[in-house]
């Protein structure tokens, strides 16, 4: 396996110095500049200097990591980023995956998987440390929409009922309870969603 040549850019001075120092103890890397601003970091690359994982932090003095990631990836397409940060906003995460970062961590992660994610991408591979998997995860998850955030299951087959226009026998009925039941539930609805009509309830199920 060949080694893999890794560059930081970093202005926190003693994380710069714990990462450097970990790099350093890996038989398969090679530390090719550690810099501590953006503007520093695209001085090295652009004075020659071969690197081919950059370990980055957003927020940086003058440009930050996240306005720089452009600028990489067009001057450097074969860089791979990884992004090493207290930023675990969601957006501010698929900002930074958008415009061209492969990898994204939490500064609260040990050296030992910030090591792990630089073999990973350099096999071609892709790495999230596990809070902004989940994030990531949470993301792409169907969306709860008031209703089913507040109500019940039987509240909200009720409210499915009552969409399909069913009258109040037809919900007891269909449900196996009593009308009356069925008014409790529906002043109950009401109640939790704060609201006053059978046309506000239809309005909420139906966005």
């Amino acid at each position: 396996m060949d080694i893999i040549k890794v560059a930081i850019i970093e202005d926190d001075k003693t994380i710069n110095n714990s990462l450097k120092m970990a790099i350093d103890m890996q038989v398969m890397m090679q530390l090719q500049f550690n810099s501590f601003s953006m503007e520093e970091g695209l001085e090295q690359l652009r004075s020659g200097i071969d690197v081919q994982i950059l370990l980055l932090d957003i927020g940086l003095p003058g440009m930050s990591g996240l306005d720089g990631i452009p600028i990489l990836k067009k001057e450097f397409p074969n860089l791979d980023i990884i992004m090493l940060t207290t930023y675990d906003e969601s957006d501010t995460i698929f900002q930074a995956l958008c415009a061209g970062a492969c990898s994204y961590l939490s500064k609260k992660v040990s050296l030992k998987m910030i090591m792990e994610s630089i073999f990973t991408v350099s096999r071609g591979g892709s790495f999230m440390s596990p809070s902004i998997a989940r994030k990531i995860a949470n993301h792409f998850q169907p969306k709860q929409n008031k209703l089913t955030q507040k109500l019940s299951d039987r509240q909200i087959d009720i409210v499915k009922s009552m969409a399909d226009g069913l009258s109040y026998q037809q919900i007891a009925d269909l449900h196996f309870i009593s009308i009356n039941t069925v008014r409790t539930h529906i002043k109950n609805i009401y109640e939790l969603l704060q609201i006053n009509s059978k046309g506000q309830l239809l309005k909420m199920y139906n966005n």
